[in-house]
């Protein structure tokens, strides 16, 4: 499955953010979006859920269960953590602090040892009276909510906001500086990324399944310690300690992308200490991976064709001219896609890597996310068609990755794949599995569909048993939670916001029409003003309202 993050980050040096409050400063290799446990790092997107599993069996189950509250009272084996006192420093970053949060590494066996996770807060600036702490997740999951927070959330959030809170964000555990998951080294990472996900012969199916091999056994080889303790459950848990650290009675939490899981998840165990929940680009917990990974296809298919009418209104468009129909610019692409299978282009890079067909996809994927990129895109791909230079593509293919200069890559496609492969069971139990379903994929989506099919592989052979399975999150007795979701959403359609707002008891939907992964802050005063009144005032919007671009 495809990373699900918030992606503020592959902006043109001649594009400029659409949003008011879009921080000059924040780096542009941060986009934070998510992906479920998917090959994602074999240029895959989708989300696979990991570890062998029915997923007829999981939807089954999912009609009758639901999350179970935990109980108010905190045991007395937790207290410590509850108890405990964070040593603020100063860190890198100017106007913020940082500290190490300790939680149960095991929430069944407290006493078996501790887990040390990374927190970092900027306080309430003023004027005006201090309401609490703002936690903010940007999604994943493997996304660095501290890296996020300190270069965008913390310096770029409305003024308003910053000024009535203390920004604050913890990367979760297994992420970042939170213990991370490590599952191969940088040279190695290359190699995955570029592995063959159309694969056209016994040959390079048995490459492709030997890559993914590979990457799982280092997971298992190299994180064994945290491994099964990475699940949104436990992370949800671990807010819930830093929220009683902070002060703070109740949890304020703006969570995108697969921060909508963990925000959803944190009120259907909480659900008397949640206070204002804004959940943005949501996910629908209630599906088995398979249906996710389907729907996820379907989105970018939907988020391809809006570019596709889009480009070729363009005297820059590669893939075709005025009329050109969408279904004709995915072939054109998917034939160009077929060229770097057989033959891979120069990139220029430093390490001796060549633009084929998966990074090149990747590249494509990324630039869904936010129709900001869609310049860079139609000026990468033209270089990569016309002119054989495979860089542009490449670069927005190690935007997604997390993939430095220095060729080494920060660790959220190994925490991805952790978290996932914890919450839910594969959507394969096989290969053959897998290709059975290859149609339906296809059908899906024409121009991603085998890709991504292929890309939902890597949790089938997971060292590690799933603890989760679909489920609906209700949160009864919950204070009015915010749910908000965009029309194209690529990574997080649309139905899934519809679904989870009708789960969660008190819950809002807040309808954004337009292109791209997420809402708030991407342009809409609309939806800024309806999101900045909740978190200052707790006024929730008004059932059914939509807003536009404008």
């Amino acid at each position: 499955m495809h990373i699900r993050r918030h992606f503020r980050s592959i902006r043109t040096r001649s594009t400029r953010s659409r949003s008011s409050w879009h921080h000059p400063h924040s780096s542009p290799s941060r986009r934070f979006l998510r992906v479920c446990g998917t090959l994602l790092a074999l240029a895959g997107l989708l989300i696979s859920a990991c570890s062998v599993g029915s997923s007829t069996t999981s939807a089954s189950r999912a009609v009758a269960s639901a999350l179970n509250a935990l109980p108010k009272a905190t045991p007395a084996a937790l207290a410590p953590y509850y108890g405990q006192k964070l040593k603020w420093r100063g860190c890198d970053a100017p106007g913020f602090q940082c500290a190490m949060l300790k939680a149960p590494l095991d929430y069944a066996e407290p006493a078996s040892g501790d887990i040390r996770l990374a927190v970092t807060r900027k306080k309430a600036t003023g004027p005006g009276k201090r309401i609490g702490s703002l936690l903010v997740n940007p999604g994943g999951p493997g996304g660095s909510a501290t890296g996020y927070v300190q270069s965008y959330a913390g310096v770029g959030y409305p003024k308003e906001v910053r000024a009535r809170y203390d920004m604050v964000a913890v990367d979760p555990r297994g992420v970042a500086r939170s213990e991370p998951v490590e599952c191969l080294t940088g040279r190695q990472m290359d190699e995955y990324t570029q592995a063959d996900l159309t694969p056209d012969n016994r040959r390079e199916k048995g490459q492709l399944i030997n890559a993914v091999k590979q990457f799982t056994e280092g997971c298992g080889r190299r994180s064994a310690r945290v491994l099964r303790h990475v699940s949104t459950v436990e992370a949800a848990r671990d807010m819930d300690i830093l929220r009683a650290v902070l002060g703070d009675e109740k949890l304020t939490f703006v969570g995108a992308s697969y921060g909508t899981f963990l925000g959803a998840t944190y009120a259907g165990l909480y659900p008397d200490r949640v206070g204002r929940l804004v959940l943005d680009g949501a996910m629908d917990p209630s599906l088995p991976a398979r249906r996710m990974n389907e729907d996820q296809t379907a989105g970018f298919e939907t988020a391809f064709r809006a570019f596709a009418k889009d480009c070729v209104r363009r005297s820059d468009c590669p893939l075709g001219g005025a009329r050109t129909t969408p279904d004709q610019v995915g072939k054109n692409l998917k034939a160009f896609f077929r060229q770097l299978d057989a033959e891979p282009i120069e990139a220029g890079d430093a390490d001796g890597r060549k633009l084929g067909e998966s990074l090149a996809t990747m590249g494509v994927i990324t630039a869904m996310y936010d129709e900001a990129a869609w310049p860079r895109l139609r000026e990468a791909l033209t270089t990569a068609m016309r002119n054989k230079d495979g860089a542009g593509l490449i670069t927005l293919a190690d935007t997604y990755y997390e993939r430095g200069p220095d060729g080494q890559y920060a660790n959220l496609m190994s925490a991805n794949a952790a978290v996932n492969c914890l919450d839910l069971p594969a959507a394969f139990s096989s290969p053959e599995a897998l290709e059975e379903a290859l149609p339906s994929f296809e059908k899906a989506s024409p121009v991603f569909g085998e890709s991504l099919a292929w890309a939902s592989l890597n949790c089938t052979y997971w060292p590690v048993h799933p603890t989760g399975e679909p489920h609906r999150i209700e949160a009864k007795g919950a204070a009015p939670i915010v749910v908000v979701g965009t029309t194209r959403d690529p990574a997080t359609p649309y139905a899934w916001s519809q679904s989870l707002a009708a789960q969660l008891s008190s819950a809002t939907l807040l309808t954004y029409d337009g292109d791209g992964h997420t809402a708030y802050g991407r342009g809409s005063n609309c939806i800024d003003s309806a999101l900045n009144r909740y978190l200052l005032a707790g006024t929730p919007p008004p059932k059914g309202k939509r807003c536009s671009a404008t």
